[in-house]
Protein backbone atom coordinates (compact mmCIF):
# COMPACT_ATOMS: atom_id res chain seq x y z
CA UNK A 1 0.00 0.00 0.00
CA UNK A 2 2.84 2.40 0.90
CA UNK A 3 4.54 1.63 -2.41
CA UNK A 4 1.34 2.45 -4.31
CA UNK A 5 0.93 5.76 -2.47
CA UNK A 6 4.57 6.62 -3.17
CA UNK A 7 4.10 5.88 -6.89
CA UNK A 8 0.95 8.03 -6.98
CA UNK A 9 2.79 10.82 -5.18
CA UNK A 10 5.64 10.76 -7.73
CA UNK A 11 3.20 10.60 -10.65
CA UNK A 12 1.13 13.51 -9.37
CA UNK A 13 4.17 15.75 -8.84
CA UNK A 14 5.66 14.87 -12.23
CA UNK A 15 2.27 15.69 -13.80
CA UNK A 16 2.13 19.09 -12.06
CA UNK A 17 5.74 19.87 -13.00
CA UNK A 18 5.09 18.89 -16.61
CA UNK A 19 1.97 21.05 -16.82
CA UNK A 20 3.75 24.06 -15.28
CA UNK A 21 6.72 23.55 -17.57
CA UNK A 22 4.44 23.44 -20.63
CA UNK A 23 2.63 26.57 -19.48
CA UNK A 24 5.93 28.39 -18.99
CA UNK A 25 7.01 27.51 -22.51
CA UNK A 26 3.70 28.74 -23.92
CA UNK A 27 3.99 32.07 -22.13
CA UNK A 28 7.63 32.34 -23.21
CA UNK A 29 6.51 31.98 -26.82
CA UNK A 30 3.97 34.81 -26.44
CA UNK A 31 6.71 37.27 -25.44
CA UNK A 32 9.47 35.82 -27.62
CA UNK A 33 10.10 39.08 -29.54
CA UNK A 34 11.85 40.47 -26.44
CA UNK A 35 14.15 37.50 -25.95
CA UNK A 36 16.84 38.37 -28.48
CA UNK A 37 18.84 41.50 -29.15
CA UNK A 38 19.20 44.84 -27.42
CA UNK A 39 15.56 45.94 -27.12
CA UNK A 40 13.26 47.38 -24.47
CA UNK A 41 11.20 44.67 -22.95
CA UNK A 42 8.55 43.23 -20.75
CA UNK A 43 7.99 42.01 -17.21
CA UNK A 44 5.28 39.39 -16.77
CA UNK A 45 3.78 37.81 -13.66
CA UNK A 46 0.97 35.25 -13.62
CA UNK A 47 -0.78 34.20 -10.43
CA UNK A 48 -3.05 31.15 -10.49
CA UNK A 49 -5.00 29.89 -7.49
CA UNK A 50 -2.87 31.92 -5.13
CA UNK A 51 0.46 30.72 -6.55
CA UNK A 52 2.91 32.56 -8.80
CA UNK A 53 3.29 30.24 -11.79
CA UNK A 54 5.23 32.62 -14.02
CA UNK A 55 7.43 35.60 -13.23
CA UNK A 56 10.03 36.74 -15.73
CA UNK A 57 11.54 39.76 -17.37
CA UNK A 58 12.85 40.05 -20.92
CA UNK A 59 14.68 42.78 -22.75
CA UNK A 60 16.37 45.81 -21.24
CA UNK A 61 15.29 48.41 -18.70
CA UNK A 62 18.13 50.68 -19.82
CA UNK A 63 19.48 50.23 -23.36
CA UNK A 64 22.41 52.61 -22.92
CA UNK A 65 23.77 50.82 -19.86
CA UNK A 66 22.51 47.37 -20.91
CA UNK A 67 20.58 46.74 -17.71
CA UNK A 68 18.19 43.84 -18.14
CA UNK A 69 14.57 43.74 -17.01
CA UNK A 70 13.85 41.60 -13.96
CA UNK A 71 10.71 41.03 -11.87
CA UNK A 72 12.00 43.75 -9.51
CA UNK A 73 12.27 46.33 -12.31
CA UNK A 74 10.08 49.39 -11.76
CA UNK A 75 7.97 50.74 -14.63
CA UNK A 76 5.90 53.89 -14.78
CA UNK A 77 2.41 52.46 -14.25
CA UNK A 78 0.61 55.31 -16.02
CA UNK A 79 -3.16 54.90 -15.51
CA UNK A 80 -2.85 51.81 -13.32
CA UNK A 81 -1.99 54.54 -10.80
CA UNK A 82 -5.68 55.46 -10.73
CA UNK A 83 -6.63 52.48 -8.57
CA UNK A 84 -4.16 53.66 -5.90
CA UNK A 85 -5.52 57.20 -6.10
CA UNK A 86 -9.06 55.86 -5.73
CA UNK A 87 -8.00 53.60 -2.85
CA UNK A 88 -6.50 56.63 -1.11
CA UNK A 89 -9.84 58.43 -1.37
CA UNK A 90 -11.57 55.40 0.14
CA UNK A 91 -9.05 55.40 2.99
CA UNK A 92 -9.91 59.02 3.75
CA UNK A 93 -13.61 58.21 3.57
CA UNK A 94 -13.07 55.36 6.02
CA UNK A 95 -11.21 57.81 8.29
CA UNK A 96 -14.36 59.96 8.30
CA UNK A 97 -12.52 62.88 6.70
CA UNK A 98 -14.47 63.01 3.44
CA UNK A 99 -17.68 61.78 1.87
CA UNK A 100 -17.98 60.57 -1.70
CA UNK A 101 -20.85 63.05 -2.01
CA UNK A 102 -18.65 66.02 -1.12
CA UNK A 103 -18.39 68.58 -3.90
CA UNK A 104 -15.21 70.11 -5.28
CA UNK A 105 -16.20 73.44 -3.76
CA UNK A 106 -15.87 72.00 -0.25
CA UNK A 107 -12.14 71.52 -0.78
CA UNK A 108 -11.50 74.40 -3.15
CA UNK A 109 -13.98 77.24 -2.45
CA UNK A 110 -12.30 79.38 -5.09
CA UNK A 111 -13.32 76.93 -7.83
CA UNK A 112 -15.78 78.35 -10.43
CA UNK A 113 -19.49 77.75 -9.86
CA UNK A 114 -19.57 74.74 -12.17
CA UNK A 115 -17.76 72.73 -9.48
CA UNK A 116 -20.70 72.92 -7.05
CA UNK A 117 -22.37 69.93 -8.66
CA UNK A 118 -19.25 67.80 -9.16
CA UNK A 119 -19.01 65.19 -6.43
CA UNK A 120 -15.99 63.06 -5.52
CA UNK A 121 -17.92 60.02 -6.72
CA UNK A 122 -18.35 61.67 -10.14
CA UNK A 123 -14.60 62.12 -10.39
CA UNK A 124 -13.85 58.54 -9.30
CA UNK A 125 -16.22 57.17 -11.96
CA UNK A 126 -15.26 59.61 -14.73
CA UNK A 127 -18.68 61.27 -14.85
CA UNK A 128 -17.48 64.73 -13.76
CA UNK A 129 -17.39 66.34 -17.20
CA UNK A 130 -14.12 68.10 -16.30
CA UNK A 131 -12.21 69.36 -19.32
CA UNK A 132 -9.11 67.47 -20.42
CA UNK A 133 -6.10 69.35 -19.06
CA UNK A 134 -3.91 68.03 -21.87
CA UNK A 135 -5.86 70.21 -24.30
CA UNK A 136 -4.38 73.24 -22.53
CA UNK A 137 -0.76 72.09 -22.65
CA UNK A 138 1.53 74.17 -24.85
CA UNK A 139 3.86 71.75 -26.63
CA UNK A 140 6.51 74.45 -26.72
CA UNK A 141 6.71 74.52 -22.92
CA UNK A 142 9.82 73.03 -21.33
CA UNK A 143 8.61 72.75 -17.72
CA UNK A 144 6.54 69.72 -16.81
CA UNK A 145 3.03 70.14 -15.43
CA UNK A 146 2.21 68.99 -11.92
CA UNK A 147 -1.09 68.21 -10.25
CA UNK A 148 -1.32 71.73 -8.82
CA UNK A 149 -0.98 73.10 -12.36
CA UNK A 150 -3.89 70.94 -13.50
CA UNK A 151 -5.95 72.34 -10.61
CA UNK A 152 -5.07 75.89 -11.65
CA UNK A 153 -6.00 75.20 -15.26
CA UNK A 154 -9.44 73.97 -14.19
CA UNK A 155 -9.96 76.98 -11.95
CA UNK A 156 -9.60 79.19 -15.00
CA UNK A 157 -12.37 77.41 -16.92
CA UNK A 158 -16.03 78.35 -16.83
CA UNK A 159 -17.67 75.15 -18.07
CA UNK A 160 -17.52 71.35 -18.33
CA UNK A 161 -18.11 68.93 -21.18
CA UNK A 162 -21.49 67.98 -19.70
CA UNK A 163 -23.49 68.12 -16.48
CA UNK A 164 -21.95 65.89 -13.78
CA UNK A 165 -23.34 62.36 -13.91
CA UNK A 166 -24.83 62.78 -17.37
CA UNK A 167 -22.32 60.46 -19.08
CA UNK A 168 -19.15 58.46 -18.52
CA UNK A 169 -16.10 60.03 -20.15
CA UNK A 170 -12.59 59.03 -19.10
CA UNK A 171 -10.82 61.91 -17.36
CA UNK A 172 -7.15 62.19 -16.41
CA UNK A 173 -7.99 65.66 -15.10
CA UNK A 174 -10.29 64.24 -12.43
CA UNK A 175 -7.70 61.90 -10.97
CA UNK A 176 -5.11 64.66 -10.84
CA UNK A 177 -7.58 66.75 -8.84
CA UNK A 178 -8.26 63.77 -6.54
CA UNK A 179 -4.55 63.79 -5.69
CA UNK A 180 -4.88 67.44 -4.70
CA UNK A 181 -7.91 66.63 -2.53
CA UNK A 182 -5.86 63.91 -0.81
CA UNK A 183 -3.13 66.46 -0.10
CA UNK A 184 -5.59 69.07 1.17
CA UNK A 185 -7.38 66.66 3.52
CA UNK A 186 -4.40 64.64 4.78
CA UNK A 187 -1.89 67.47 5.10
CA UNK A 188 0.67 65.28 3.33
CA UNK A 189 1.95 65.26 -0.20
CA UNK A 190 0.33 62.69 -2.45
CA UNK A 191 3.61 60.75 -2.58
CA UNK A 192 3.89 60.77 1.23
CA UNK A 193 0.31 59.62 1.67
CA UNK A 194 0.79 56.70 -0.73
CA UNK A 195 4.00 55.69 1.02
CA UNK A 196 2.63 55.88 4.56
CA UNK A 197 -0.89 54.52 4.00
CA UNK A 198 -0.38 51.95 1.20
CA UNK A 199 3.18 51.14 0.15
CA UNK A 200 4.78 50.74 3.58
CA UNK A 201 1.92 48.72 5.18
CA UNK A 202 1.87 46.37 2.19
CA UNK A 203 5.69 46.23 2.02
CA UNK A 204 5.67 47.55 -1.53
CA UNK A 205 9.14 48.80 -0.76
CA UNK A 206 10.16 49.82 -4.28
CA UNK A 207 6.92 51.55 -5.30
CA UNK A 208 6.89 55.33 -5.44
CA UNK A 209 5.06 58.33 -6.84
CA UNK A 210 8.12 59.74 -8.57
CA UNK A 211 9.02 63.41 -8.19
CA UNK A 212 12.05 64.69 -10.09
CA UNK A 213 14.60 66.18 -7.70
CA UNK A 214 12.77 64.83 -4.65
CA UNK A 215 12.78 61.06 -5.03
CA UNK A 216 14.56 58.33 -6.95
CA UNK A 217 13.13 55.24 -8.62
CA UNK A 218 15.10 52.11 -7.69
CA UNK A 219 15.62 49.50 -10.41
CA UNK A 220 14.11 51.93 -12.90
CA UNK A 221 13.02 51.04 -16.40
CA UNK A 222 13.36 53.87 -18.91
CA UNK A 223 10.83 54.31 -21.68
CA UNK A 224 11.45 53.94 -25.41
CA UNK A 225 9.64 54.23 -28.71
CA UNK A 226 10.12 52.08 -31.79
CA UNK A 227 11.07 53.83 -35.02
CA UNK A 228 12.13 52.68 -38.48
CA UNK A 229 15.75 53.01 -37.38
CA UNK A 230 15.34 51.20 -34.07
CA UNK A 231 14.38 52.11 -30.51
CA UNK A 232 14.80 55.66 -29.27
CA UNK A 233 14.67 57.12 -25.77
CA UNK A 234 11.12 58.33 -24.95
CA UNK A 235 10.84 58.42 -21.20
CA UNK A 236 9.16 61.70 -20.23
CA UNK A 237 6.61 64.12 -21.62
CA UNK A 238 5.26 67.47 -20.43
CA UNK A 239 2.58 65.63 -18.42
CA UNK A 240 4.76 62.87 -16.91
CA UNK A 241 5.11 64.74 -13.59
CA UNK A 242 1.34 64.74 -12.97
CA UNK A 243 0.98 62.09 -10.27
CA UNK A 244 -2.68 61.43 -9.51
CA UNK A 245 -3.56 60.12 -12.95
CA UNK A 246 -0.40 58.14 -13.71
CA UNK A 247 2.76 58.93 -11.76
CA UNK A 248 3.45 55.77 -9.77
CA UNK A 249 6.41 53.51 -10.54
CA UNK A 250 6.14 49.89 -9.44
CA UNK A 251 7.28 46.38 -10.28
CA UNK A 252 5.67 43.03 -10.92
CA UNK A 253 6.91 41.93 -7.48
CA UNK A 254 5.24 44.86 -5.71
CA UNK A 255 2.04 44.58 -7.74
CA UNK A 256 1.70 40.98 -6.56
CA UNK A 257 1.76 42.39 -3.01
CA UNK A 258 -0.92 44.89 -4.02
CA UNK A 259 -2.88 41.98 -5.46
CA UNK A 260 -2.91 40.32 -2.03
CA UNK A 261 -4.60 43.45 -0.67
CA UNK A 262 -7.11 43.42 -3.53
CA UNK A 263 -7.94 39.79 -2.77
CA UNK A 264 -8.07 40.15 1.01
CA UNK A 265 -8.23 43.78 2.15
CA UNK A 266 -6.40 44.68 5.34
CA UNK A 267 -6.24 48.46 5.07
CA UNK A 268 -9.97 48.91 4.43
CA UNK A 269 -13.07 46.99 5.49
CA UNK A 270 -13.88 44.59 2.68
CA UNK A 271 -17.35 46.05 2.15
CA UNK A 272 -15.88 49.52 1.64
CA UNK A 273 -13.24 48.37 -0.84
CA UNK A 274 -16.01 46.51 -2.69
CA UNK A 275 -17.37 49.91 -3.82
CA UNK A 276 -14.40 50.17 -6.17
CA UNK A 277 -15.70 47.20 -8.14
CA UNK A 278 -19.30 48.34 -8.59
CA UNK A 279 -20.26 49.47 -12.07
CA UNK A 280 -21.31 53.08 -12.27
CA UNK A 281 -24.60 54.51 -13.50
CA UNK A 282 -25.35 57.79 -15.21
CA UNK A 283 -28.15 60.07 -14.02
CA UNK A 284 -30.48 58.45 -16.57
CA UNK A 285 -29.73 54.97 -15.20
CA UNK A 286 -27.35 53.83 -17.93
CA UNK A 287 -24.73 51.43 -16.53
CA UNK A 288 -21.09 51.64 -17.58
CA UNK A 289 -18.09 49.37 -17.08
CA UNK A 290 -16.04 51.41 -14.61
CA UNK A 291 -15.82 51.51 -10.82
CA UNK A 292 -13.35 53.51 -8.76
CA UNK A 293 -10.05 53.22 -10.61
CA UNK A 294 -11.00 49.86 -12.13
CA UNK A 295 -12.24 49.01 -15.60
CA UNK A 296 -14.90 46.32 -15.46
CA UNK A 297 -15.66 45.33 -19.05
CA UNK A 298 -15.65 41.52 -19.45
CA UNK A 299 -13.28 39.37 -21.47
CA UNK A 300 -15.04 36.66 -23.49
CA UNK A 301 -18.05 37.05 -21.19
CA UNK A 302 -15.93 36.58 -18.06
CA UNK A 303 -15.94 39.20 -15.31
CA UNK A 304 -12.67 41.14 -15.50
CA UNK A 305 -11.51 43.88 -13.11
CA UNK A 306 -8.41 45.51 -14.62
CA UNK A 307 -6.71 48.69 -15.70
CA UNK A 308 -4.34 49.51 -18.49
CA UNK A 309 -1.68 52.18 -18.39
CA UNK A 310 -0.16 53.76 -21.47
CA UNK A 311 2.04 56.83 -21.63
CA UNK A 312 5.27 58.18 -23.05
CA UNK A 313 7.51 55.10 -23.20
CA UNK A 314 5.33 52.62 -21.31
CA UNK A 315 2.42 50.21 -21.84
CA UNK A 316 0.99 48.12 -18.98
CA UNK A 317 -1.93 46.12 -17.68
CA UNK A 318 -2.96 44.59 -14.36
CA UNK A 319 -5.83 42.19 -15.03
CA UNK A 320 -7.86 39.72 -13.00
CA UNK A 321 -10.20 36.92 -14.03
CA UNK A 322 -11.76 35.84 -10.71
CA UNK A 323 -13.71 32.98 -12.29
CA UNK A 324 -10.35 31.33 -13.07
CA UNK A 325 -8.60 32.64 -9.95
CA UNK A 326 -6.16 34.24 -12.35
CA UNK A 327 -4.13 37.46 -12.18
CA UNK A 328 -1.93 38.67 -15.03
CA UNK A 329 0.52 41.57 -14.85
CA UNK A 330 2.26 42.86 -17.98
CA UNK A 331 4.63 45.84 -17.75
CA UNK A 332 6.45 47.17 -20.83
CA UNK A 333 8.94 50.01 -21.32
CA UNK A 334 8.03 50.76 -24.93
CA UNK A 335 5.24 53.01 -26.13
CA UNK A 336 2.34 52.05 -28.39
CA UNK A 337 2.74 48.33 -27.69
CA UNK A 338 -0.36 46.36 -26.78
CA UNK A 339 0.17 45.15 -23.22
CA UNK A 340 -3.51 44.29 -23.02
CA UNK A 341 -3.17 42.06 -26.07
CA UNK A 342 -0.29 40.16 -24.47
CA UNK A 343 -2.28 39.67 -21.26
CA UNK A 344 -5.29 38.38 -23.17
CA UNK A 345 -3.14 35.88 -25.08
CA UNK A 346 -1.86 34.60 -21.75
CA UNK A 347 -5.41 34.46 -20.38
CA UNK A 348 -6.47 32.37 -23.38
CA UNK A 349 -4.14 29.61 -22.16
CA UNK A 350 -6.41 29.18 -19.13
CA UNK A 351 -9.89 30.01 -20.42
CA UNK A 352 -11.97 27.02 -21.41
Amino acid sequence: MKSLLFILFIFFNVFIYSNNNDMEKQIDSIVEEFQNGLTPGISVAVLKSGKVIYQKGYGYADLENKIKIEPKTNFRLASITKQFTAFSILLLENDGKISLNDSLTKFFPEFPNYSNKIKIKNILQHTSGLLDYEDFVNNEDTVQLKDKDVLNIMMNQDSTYFNPGYKHQYSNTGYSILAMIIEKVSGKTFAEFLKERIFEPLQMNNSIAFEEGISEVPNRAYGYAKTDSGFVYSDQSLTSAVLGDGGIYSSAIDLLKWNEEVENPTLLPKEKFAKAFEKGKTTNGEEFDYGFGWRLDPYKNHYRPYHTGSTCGFSNIYMKLPEYDLTIIVLMNVRDYDAKGYAEKIADLFIK
